[in-house]
């Protein structure tokens, strides 16, 4: 319909979508079976009964009531028929220890709406969008000391100057001794020119009795 009324850009996004939606994923055998078994069968996340290999090669527990250092975001469409209304909120339920924790029902999505489309770009991303940034640390660590808001970098840079006001004082200090030296030089040069006056006077009067 796209296509005959003339919307070219909702028909690439049509196909796109599906492009998505019908691709596969080749996986072995053994492990499809097994995430079936283990998921979906015998239910080892949910009874606490779910053995992993670490990086070392043992065996170890998966214990998602250990998990303590996050924040945790789940979100479910209203008219999911993929996954059951309340399966992704009960992830709070196992994560026991996580003080920052969220549920977003999207009303009047499915499945895919959630994270595809309209209702996620309008609803869904920006609560994601949110939640990521109130819990990110140094994003909120940014924010309680972030430079005041009538004081701009440029205003600091500016200011920085002023720092160096004490060493242009020291420099300005030398600049006194030369006067301080000039005065008595030419005090001095003063006395010299009383002398030979006189001596000069005495020379005369004692002259004066020989004519």
């Amino acid at each position: 319909k796209d296509l005959i009324k003339g919307d070219d850009a909702s028909a690439e996004a049509h196909r796109k979508f599906y492009d998505e939606y019908n691709a596969v994923l080749d996986m072995d055998a053994d492990y499809y079976l097994e995430t079936i078994k283990t998921v979906f069968q015998e239910f080892d996340l949910v009874n606490g009964t779910w053995d992993v290999k670490n990086p070392e090669g043992q065996v170890e527990r998966v214990r998602p009531q250990d998990i303590r250092t996050t924040a945790l975001l789940t979100v479910e469409g209203e008219l999911d028929d993929i996954s059951g209304s309340g399966q992704t909120q009960a992830a709070h339920d196992l994560c026991t220890h996580i003080s920052g924790g969220e549920h977003y029902e999207v009303k009047g999505a499915g499945h895919y709406g959630i994270f595809s489309g309209r209702r996620w770009r309008d609803l869904v991303y920006p609560r994601v969008r949110a939640f990521i940034a109130a819990h990110d640390e140094p994003q909120v660590r940014t924010r309680r000391i972030a430079t005041p808001p009538d004081l701009t970098s440029e205003d600091s840079i500016k200011a920085a100057p002023a720092a160096r006001t004490p060493a242009a004082a020291r420099k300005a200090a030398p600049a006194a001794a030369p006067v301080a030296s000039a005065t008595p030089a030419r005090k001095a040069a003063g006395s010299r020119k009383l002398a030979p006056t006189a001596s000069r006077k005495a020379s005369a009067t004692s002259r004066k009795p020989r004519a």
